[in-house]
């Protein structure tokens, strides 16, 4: 749909609703534009809102792709963190993709009951996926006609030639999977041969925006500092929304590699190691010595340092594979991770900070979500715990957050529009660092790695 729009010249805004990372890559990828997530139960509503009418400020047609299906989200019990409570929070009508593969006039039972299911949530329209034929797309007409109220709008014909790979995570992202114009015209013609798309558009609301919207600028241009965030292949899970909070805090963001940069950019005040897939580079991580030790003595130095899930694990000590193979890491914590083969955690998390930390005061809480398929082994020497954590409707609650000097790691990916002054706080202690560094007194910390405590 987004390659479509654009291809016919529209600017297109897009979302994602969820806590979800490789998707909005692909939206940016196909529109040209950062893609934003949109959370009902991260984010609260009036957030979602703001997001929504900032970002759609100038564009033509916006574009939410949903989670799971329509209606789930946090939990059995309630709509949180859904599609349709984020539909309902717009006002923006659904097109209901259904995967017809192996299916006939079932489709009429299954669609009825999306209608029926909230009367407060508008269908406008249902597109069959994974159809078989052209005679198999009449049959699921006929199926609806005179069953249910929404109308069918077309059916995309099953083509295995258009499936992005997939791994332990997820999709495989647009770092190693863009899309080439062939890819794209491809997807075009897919959606034109689909549904009459003059038609479709024609039916949607038009957008209603608000006039002005506060200030991005930096309040304190004083405040400025030079943030460091780690971007390639092995670390590429950030909210946008995170990125746009720090510089809107006053931090100037430097985008590096760890896995191609022999060293770090200069003249630094922080680094921001979000998550990804270390595990899948390991090897090249670890063969960039160079790279660690620069932010080994950062660290040392007492430079702020936040990483989270795979910036955690690039953080620790060592990573061991599958196969048992160890990959020496930067070695800013004392901590080891070993790779599993199935799921170790999943789901939205509440943090608590249970003391003052890099990024907050003690008492301080944000919203966020967990996924990873490793583990951190227990050591003798972990450092104290900063998060206190709770899951699954706070029936499951645990410590997190391990903060040596001034380096922090955590699973936990935040969402710093939860709680915009954890944004300010990191840049807070950038600047401080800062300060200290050009006052040519001694660092704020100065402390010894031991990286053969395994």
């Amino acid at each position: 749909m987004m390659a479509t729009l654009v291809h016919r010249g529209f600017k297109v805004a897009s979302f994602k609703v969820g806590p979800d990372f490789i998707d909005p890559g692909h939206h940016g990828r196909i529109t040209g534009m950062p893609s934003r997530n949109l959370d009902g139960w991260m984010l609260p509503e009036a957030y979602n809102r703001d997001s929504f009418a900032r970002h759609t400020s100038g564009a033509d047609v916006a574009v939410l792709e949903g989670v799971m299906g329509l209606f789930d989200g946090y939990d059995g019990k309630s709509e949180a963190g859904s599609t349709a409570q984020m539909a309902k929070w717009l006002g923006l009508p659904v097109l209901l993709v259904v995967d017809a593969k192996s299916m006939a006039r079932s489709v009429a039972a299954l669609v009825h009951g999306f209608e029926s299911f909230d009367e407060n949530l508008r269908l406008c329209g249902i597109l069959f996926n994974n159809v078989g034929s052209a005679r198999h797309l009449e049959y699921l007409r006929d199926a609806l006609a005179g069953e249910v109220k929404t109308p069918c709008l077309g059916g995309v014909m099953r083509d295995p030639g258009l499936t992005i790979p997939e791994r332990h995570l997820g999709l495989i992202t647009q770092q190693d999977h863009p899309l080439s114009e062939r890819d794209r015209m491809q997807l075009v013609r897919m959606l034109e041969n689909s549904l009459d798309l003059n038609d479709f558009l024609a039916s949607l609301p038009p957008l209603e925006m608000k006039k002005a919207f506060p200030s991005q600028d930096v309040d304190n241009p004083s405040m400025a500092v030079r943030l460091g965030v780690a971007m390639d292949s092995a670390f590429c899970f950030y909210y946008q929304d995170n990125l746009d909070l720090l510089a809107n805090a006053g931090a100037e963001l430097i985008f590096f590699s760890p896995l191609s940069d022999r060293e770090l950019p200069p003249d630094l005040d922080g680094l921001y190691l979000g998550g990804g897939y270390p595990e899948l580079f390991a090897g090249r991580l670890s063969a960039n010595a160079g790279m660690m030790d620069q932010i080994r003595q950062a660290s040392r130095n007492g430079m702020p340092i936040y990483g989270e899930c795979g910036g955690f694990m690039y953080l620790g000590r060592y990573i061991d594979d599958l196969e048992g193979k160890r990959y020496p890491m930067a070695g800013c914590l004392p901590a080891t991770f070993r790779m599993l083969p199935r799921r170790q955690s999943l789901g939205y998390r509440e943090v608590t900070f249970s003391r003052a930390c890099l990024i907050g005061k003690k008492g301080q809480r944000i919203r966020g979500h967990e996924f990873h398929y490793s583990e951190r082994k227990a050591t003798a020497k972990a450092p104290p715990t900063v998060y206190h954590v709770s899951a699954r409707g706070g029936r499951h609650q645990f410590s997190e957050g391990f903060q040596t000097a001034n380096t922090l790691g955590s699973y936990m990916h935040l969402h710093f529009g939860s709680a915009p002054s954890v944004a300010e706080a990191l840049v807070g202690s950038c600047l401080k660092y800062k300060n200290v560094k050009e006052s040519d007194s001694a660092p704020i910390h100065s402390i010894e790695i031991d990286r053969n405590d395994k």
